[in-house]
């Protein structure tokens, strides 16, 4: 696998402060030792959630094993998720606003369907 440099349009403020995140969930914890330190296993995982790189993409550009990046992601996810406001509480929030912008961002996906890409104006019931 060849391996090249990147670029990722993000702040490095969002890289700091999951760094942060990182460390406080590591001191809590009592980590001894990670292959990666808090910030490089922030961008890691950043690269993942902007750029869509793999798990083998990932371990092969950061020098560490696929099922270590997984983990990587699956932690900093966690962290993540448990910063988020619940339903209710977001829809609190929206209430009080004069307007709120929802994102509708689309997603490519890989399901074929009758040897079609799937879009959402091409369903079909089962017949």
């Amino acid at each position: 696998m060849l391996v090249y440099p990147a670029g990722a349009d993000l702040s490095t403020s969002a890289l700091r402060f999951l760094a942060r995140e990182l460390t406080a969930r590591r001191l809590a914890q009592g980590t001894r030792w990670r292959r990666l330190a808090a910030g490089r296993q922030a961008l890691l995982v950043l690269a993942h959630l902007r750029c869509g790189h793999t798990y083998a993409q990932l371990a092969a550009g950061f020098g560490v094993g696929t099922t270590t990046a997984y983990r990587y992601i699956a932690e900093a996810v966690d962290i993540l998720a448990a910063l988020t406001p619940t339903l209710a509480e977001a829809v609190r929030t929206a209430s009080g606003k004069a307007f709120v912008i929802l994102d509708g961002t689309l997603l490519p996906i890989d399901r074929i369907a009758a040897d079609r890409p799937f879009t959402p104006g091409n369903i079909r019931s089962a017949a």
